[in-house]
């Protein structure tokens, strides 16, 4: 099958290898010419404009894009008028659902096709394959399945449901989820418990990793309170051993405490990285969703808001009740004490 791609990131680019492998032809493009290069050299179809890139398709033409949330208007505002009655977009990334509402209805003035694929698996996609939350019609969806059989992981990639009678395609890895925006609410949601997941675990491995509390010498003032038995803080954990450990038959083990075991290994204190946490947008969008559904999500909103208070989003906040203890109690700040990366430093 043909397909065309734009956006050739870090995923968009590997996306297209597997497309290769499974024998699709590849049209590709992006603002930087260097990105389609290694592409082109395995089979791909590389071009220049948006209009060359459009006249090298069939119709009807399917077009995927993978490119950022916040580009995705402007790229449609130009695609668009080249397109056709019939043709197919897709838009793979991580876009809002209320986005590829408006943008299904714009587009379907013109008789384009609109179809919102949330995709996930990373940068390890090119051999694992991608878990495909799928939003549009079913005439589209099934227009496209050839793609989505090839880009998803396929059902050897998990064990059987014991129950569970096997043959759909949610078994291989993708899944036609519901109507426009379906697919993105999905990924929404897949995104947000993400966020839980990755805060559980840290958390989890903070605490392990400040086992040893009770030998650490401590600060004796009228601002801190004592640590009451410090013979019950006495432990050295190894947390890359234990990572390891919990990998093999623990009910925790997931594919993010392998990259999480991995990580501590070649690493144990993480000290190349500054634990500043961006946000897409999923995390925020999921706690929207929640709070309009009235349905209770505490674990998700706290894992949101720790990465709002990683980027020091929470200093004011600080200061304010620094200032509130000064005045009311004369409490003075304590100096920070640093951290066993930085002490290294």
């Amino acid at each position: 099958m043909q397909i065309g791609m734009i956006g050739l990131g870090r995923m968009g680019a590997s996306m297209v290898m597997r497309l290769l492998k499974g024998g699709h032809e590849s049209i590709i493009h992006d603002h930087a010419p260097e990105a389609m290069e290694r592409l082109v050299a395995l089979g791909a179809l590389g071009t220049s404009s948006l209009p060359a890139f459009v006249a090298r398709l069939q119709r009807p033409r399917v077009v995927w894009l993978m490119v950022p949330a916040a580009a995705v208007d402007a790229l449609l505002a130009n695609l668009a008028p080249l397109l056709q009655k019939g043709d197919i977009v897709i838009d793979g990334g991580n876009s809002y659902y209320h986005d590829d509402l408006r943008r299904a209805t714009a587009l379907s003035t013109a008789g384009i096709e609109f179809v919102d694929v949330g995709t996930s698996g990373g940068i390890a996609g090119l051999e694992r394959g991608y878990c495909l939350m799928i939003g549009g019609t079913a005439a589209a969806v099934a227009h496209l399945a050839p793609l989505f059989v090839t880009l998803a992981p396929g059902a050897g990639a998990a064990v059987a449901t014991p129950g569970r009678q096997a043959g759909g395609s949610a078994d291989q890895g993708w899944l036609h989820c519901g109507p426009h925006g379906a697919g993105h609410f999905v990924k929404m949601v897949h995104n947000g418990i993400e966020y839980g997941v990755m805060a559980a675990y840290a958390e989890g491995l903070n605490i392990l990793r400040h086992a040893n509390a009770g030998a650490q010498a401590s600060a004796i003032n009228a601002e801190t309170t004592p640590l009451r038995h410090p013979e019950h803080y006495r432990y050295e954990m190894n947390l890359a051993d234990i990572a390891e450990l919990w990998r093999r038959g623990s009910v925790i083990g997931s594919w993010l405490l392998d990259l999480t075991a991995a990580a501590l290994t070649t690493d144990p204190a993480l000290g190349s990285y500054t634990g500043r946490l961006s946000d897409s947008g999923e995390g925020r969008w999921t706690v929207q969703a929640a709070i309009d559904e009235a349905v209770p999500a505490p674990v998700l909103s706290a894992a949101l808001y720790a990465r709002f208070d990683s980027r020091n989003h929470a200093d004011f906040a600080n200061r304010v009740q620094s200032a509130m203890r000064h005045a009311f109690g004369g409490h003075l700040e304590q100096p920070a004490k640093p951290t066993p990366a930085q002490a290294k430093t």
